[in-house]
């Protein structure tokens, strides 16, 4: 005899024009809520104190049930409480308990650091995996389009190039610029003292073109464009416009994420290009003023001071990073739950993410290219 499967303990906050209703459905028993799942735990906390609470939903209550949302009223019961008969003897038994008798948080213990260590590392594999998942999505959805090229989303990949490339140049180029002066300065003011003024245009180019260039417009990027890009997800996640495309037929993943990718791909290239140059040209003005090199001698020393191969290797950067911080972006942005804070959290998470996979992958491009590029070995 197969025992029947209970309804999951559920809950849901509607803001309607009777105000905010707080509507409890499903199982709430200690074999479905131990441990308490962190959807719950997350509305619960969210629930507004003066919120009205309804439990006509609910199909089973037990005493740690009870207890748990008695706990969350604050030992007293909410103004609007919409309590079925079958339930109240349960309550009522949670309010005869005395204070002291409700269960207390437990103490630290020896191994719930332990436990917290294995907790981070399962939440970093689940993200790996919801990565993966991603990635995946958008190669299939890249297999239909080979096969109907007529499909191909050019105006989203347009528009979203114009936003993440064309917009981002002035702010790029600004703080290219004062990281070109300030590194110019500093560098003068110890080669001055070593006579070795010539050697700043060695400095400037190998330290800008091929490692400070991509990095710094990374940077700029995640928290500009991948932040923006988690956004918008988010809100058309909270607005259910996601769900709309998927009711018609529409994939996500060809229609919202892959123009995003494929934009931020092209354009980091050019915009690492497009920052290093007006770094270099920052560099090349405070050395003048510094040092008095003349922009002639800067620009003919330039070519011998950092070979082409430096370029190459700045340019693939980019488009590596601007691959990577795009699909973090979107990933962060596809997991948005309907509700502020989500979105909020998911944005911050969204821009701390790129910013560390971004100096992540950038160490392991300096060890493999270590042998790549460098005039003097």
């Amino acid at each position: 005899m197969t025992q029947s499967i209970r309804p999951l303990p559920a809950i849901r906050i509607d803001a309607g024009g009777d105000g905010v209703q707080v509507l409890l459905s499903g199982d709430w028993t200690l074999r479905l809520l131990c441990p308490l799942p962190p959807d719950i735990q997350q509305q619960l906390d969210l629930a507004p104190s003066d919120a009205g609470w309804s439990l006509a939903g609910v199909t089973r209550l037990d005493s740690f049930g009870a207890l748990l949302l008695w706990r969350r009223w604050g030992r007293r019961r909410p103004l609007q409480l919409d309590l079925p008969v079958a339930l109240e003897p349960v309550l009522a038994r949670a309010e005869a308990l005395p204070a002291d008798a409700l269960p207390l948080e437990p103490g630290y213990r020896f191994l719930d650091g332990t436990a917290q260590l294995g907790r981070g590392v399962y939440a970093i594999a689940r993200h790996v995996l919801g990565f993966v998942i991603l990635v995946g999505h958008i190669v299939i959805g890249l297999g239909g389009l080979l096969r109907q090229r007529e499909r191909w989303p050019l105006r989203e990949i347009s528009a979203n190039f114009y936003k993440v490339g064309v917009r981002a140049m002035p702010v790029t180029a600004l703080v290219g610029f004062l990281i070109g002066v300030v590194m110019s300065y500093l560098s003068a003011l110890q080669l001055r003292a070593f006579g070795a003024d010539v050697f700043i245009v060695n400095i400037l180019g190998l330290g800008i073109i091929r490692e400070l260039g991509p990095v710094l417009v990374s940077v700029l990027v995640a928290g500009r464009s991948g932040s923006a890009m988690t956004a918008q997800l988010g809100v058309m996640r909270v607005t259910e416009e996601i769900d709309a495309l998927t009711a018609m037929g529409i994939s996500r993943h060809v229609r919202l994420v892959l123009p995003k990718v494929v934009a931020l791909t092209l354009a980091m290239p050019l915009l690492t290009l497009w920052g290093s140059a007006v770094a270099i040209f920052g560099g090349m003005v405070s050395a003048n003023l510094q040092l008095d090199l003349s922009f002639d001698f800067f620009l003919n020393a330039l070519p011998r001071a950092v070979p082409a191969a430096n370029l190459v290797i700045g340019l693939s950067k980019g488009a590596v990073f601007g691959l990577l911080i795009a699909l973090v972006a979107c990933y962060f942005g596809l997991r948005v739950r309907p509700n502020t804070e989500s979105l909020s959290a998911n944005t911050t998470a969204s821009v701390v993410a790129s910013i560390t996979v971004v100096i992540l992958v950038d160490a392991v491009f300096a060890i493999a290219t270590r042998s790549f590029g460098l005039p003097y070995r």
